[in-house]
């Protein structure tokens, strides 16, 4: 399971990580960020130790939202060494978003 985010945790959990981050950014009330929801939550087990997996919502984050130019969601952003090396908009398969993390690897 993906955990949440915070703007308080962001910094040390996702920029100073040790490993590849995957980010998804959504909303309780968006139909698309529902249908990879499950995907993004098992990605997180099948890359448990080898890659973090963070949800980040953005009502409830918007500061983070905002730093990193969000417009659409969901969007998926792929950090490396504490910078944005990938991203992915819109609903898209498992192996998509699998495929981006394991090139990170």
């Amino acid at each position: 399971m993906s955990n949440a985010i915070t703007t308080s945790q962001f910094e040390a959990d996702v920029l100073q990580s040790p490993v590849p981050v995957l980010v998804d950014f959504w909303a309780e009330w968006c139909g698309p960020c529902k249908m990879i929801g499950p995907h993004v939550d098992a990605i997180s087990n099948d890359f448990e130790g080898k890659a973090r997996v963070y949800k980040c919502d953005v009502d409830s984050e918007p500061e983070i939202a905002q730093k990193y130019n969000i417009m659409s969601i969901p969007t998926l952003l792929y950090f490396k060494g504490g910078k944005v090396v990938d991203q992915v908009v819109g609903a898209v398969p498992k192996t998509t978003i699998a495929a981006k993390l394991e090139s990170l690897l």
